[in-house]
């Protein structure tokens, strides 16, 4: 991370400094990059640098907060949106995270509106105890809440009452409706675990992903000749396309958009936790290349992935 003090962010970089105690860690999220910033337990601004949101920006993010000092702590704006996904990996690290609201409209007209001022105001939050709703804890608390209000709520302002009721009620249809996830998703483990478990050892595939791609493999097993066919059966193949002297390729609507859209997912999935596909990624980005235009090919390779797996298992002998 760069150093607030110096304005040379790669000369920064390479600056290595023994940590100092404990830091805090402040991260303003976005959609594609995220704005971090570290500071030290007395609100002294160490760093901020921007980190693509990535499983490998994410580590890097780590990676460069822990030179400043032990990294304990974190504010992160959006924990149920953007920054969920970072969210979960600073919780695996062992990182207490906490869900931090935007900056107030009169601090933000004092200080004004920049990203590096949020991640910022995110770290101060967790400082000074404004963050108080730990991201996992969040969940938990609000199905504390009662329906029904007691008495010692009865000198509760009407808003604050149906704010608590409503909260209760959600926290509770969530619970149940994650149960019911779990269950779902534990039927159909067994299914596949049954008639194609070799499915569930490749990275990035679950169950539900799975058994989308087995939907559509037993709907036309005519059409598994060849690994092309099922590659266009999953609406993932090339679609060669010309204007004048002007070759090039779209993207493909047809095929079964279950299977595909279970492609994409997997695709997804190992951008977040696999090494070469986040490799893969990172090189075609530096390419120019579009996002949309990037995942098409790891889209490709899986579904080549899934119908060699399936044809080992069609060719297997019955035992």
């Amino acid at each position: 991370m760069s150093s607030s003090t110096v304005p040379s962010t790669s000369s920064a970089l390479r600056t290595r400094r023994r940590p100092a105690g404990e830091v805090v860690l402040g991260v303003d999220t976005h959609r594609d990059v995220h704005m971090a910033a570290v500071l030290s337990v007395s609100g002294a601004v160490l760093a901020t640098d921007e980190f693509p949101a990535t499983a490998a920006g994410y580590r890097d993010l780590l990676k460069r907060a822990r030179k400043w000092g032990t990294v304990r702590r974190a504010g992160v704006e959006g924990t149920g949106s953007y920054g969920a996904s970072l969210s979960r990996y600073l919780l695996a690290q062992g990182i207490d995270v906490f869900d931090v609201n935007r900056m107030d409209r009169a601090d933000r007209r004092r200080r004004g509106k920049s990203d590096p001022l949020d991640a910022q105001n995110a770290a101060q939050s967790v400082l000074s105890g404004r963050a108080r709703a730990r991201a996992p804890e969040l969940f938990r608390t609000c199905a504390q809440f009662t329906g029904v209000c007691s008495r010692e709520d009865a000198g509760e302002e009407p808003v604050v009452q149906a704010t608590r009721i409503t909260l209760g009620l959600l926290a509770h249809r969530i619970g149940q409706l994650s149960e019911q996830i779990r269950d779902v998703e534990a039927r159909l483990t067994r299914l596949v675990e049954r008639h194609a478990p070799q499915l569930l050892d490749v990275v990035g595939i679950g169950p539900d992903t799975a058994v989308a791609l087995l939907i559509t493999v037993g709907d036309n097993p005519e059409r598994l000749d060849s690994e092309a066919s099922f590659v266009a059966l999953c609406g993932v193949s090339p679609v060669e396309r010309s204007s004048g002297l002007r070759q090039y390729r779209r993207l493909n609507r047809g095929g079964d958009r279950q299977a595909n859209a279970a492609l994409h997912r997997i695709v997804f999935t190992r951008l977040r936790v696999d090494p070469r596909t986040q490799d893969y990624y990172e090189r075609r980005i530096k390419e120019g290349k579009a996002r949309r235009e990037i995942v098409r090919c790891p889209k490709r390779y899986a579904a080549r992935e899934v119908f060699h797996l399936v044809k080992q298992l069609q060719s297997a002998p019955c035992s």
